[in-house]
């Protein structure tokens, strides 16, 4: 992306894409946290710094996810005017949440590793430093 792109906020393809890679990890990262409406969890979008969407893929996502069996939804009579569906994460959510976390550990190792060499920093190697994981250690939360 270049500057002028990036300083002016102007919306690009290539955000778009990106924004539509991170759309599912980021929803069930949100309905871990709580159960939601769907506008609501739109608004909240923009916290992870991705982009302004159209609702018909946003909603569409969701539909899929929930086709998927990553969530589940209900709908909410309980306040005044129309329902409203209320959207929840499921087992299968949490596991694929748990998946691309884990895959996402593991990729942040190799961009440490690229910019370490980049910026040209020494890598680590033999033992790890004390309060580091060495590679293939599974981190405990």
């Amino acid at each position: 992306m270049t500057e002028e792109n990036r300083d002016n906020g102007r919306f690009n393809s290539a955000n778009e894409a990106w924004s539509k890679n991170w759309l599912v990890p980021v929803l069930l990262l949100m309905l871990r946290q709580w159960s939601s409406y769907g506008y609501e969890l739109m608004e909240k979008m923009s916290t992870f710094g991705l982009a302004t969407m159209n609702p018909g893929t946003f909603y569409r996502t969701l539909r899929q996810m929930e086709k998927d069996g990553m969530v589940s939804s209900s709908w909410d009579t309980s306040e005044g005017g129309p329902a409203r569906r209320v959207y929840s994460i499921t087992d299968a959510g949490e596991a694929y949440l748990n998946y691309w976390a884990q895959s996402l550990d593991q990729y942040q190792r190799m961009m440490d590793t690229f910019f370490r060499l980049y910026t040209g920093q020494p890598t680590h190697r033999g033992k790890p430093s004390e309060g580091e994981k060495g590679p293939g250690v599974n981190r405990e939360e």
